[in-house]
């Protein structure tokens, strides 16, 4: 467990000594956000690169329908980095239109 998780850790226990009770669960797991695991960057990046074709929205929706949430940017840039180092060619987002 790194530090800054155990200092979390340890905030909580010091605030709840008993537990969390139930009514302080939800707001507090709410706090959690949800993270792609490794595997699950990997099967999206390999999904993607079944279809052959695909833009961010497409990583997006396989992201989405994997955490039920909206993708954060950091899972987005995981995937494309691993597709990236399998070699798929990549549109920068950041570069401008070819038409602009």
């Amino acid at each position: 467990m790194t530090k800054f998780l155990a200092k979390i850790v340890a905030w909580i226990t010091d605030g709840y000594p008993e537990g969390v009770p139930g009514p302080d669960r939800v707001p507090l797991l709410a706090l959690l956000k949800r993270r792609l695991t490794d595997d699950e960057v990997k099967a999206v990046a390999r999904e993607l690169m079944n279809r052959g074709e695909f833009d961010n929205a497409d990583i997006g929706v396989l992201i989405t329908q994997i955490t039920d949430n909206l993708p954060s940017v950091d899972d987005v840039e995981r995937v494309r980095s691993r597709l990236a180092a399998k070699g798929w060619p990549l549109d920068d987002p950041r570069d401008p239109e070819e038409n602009a």
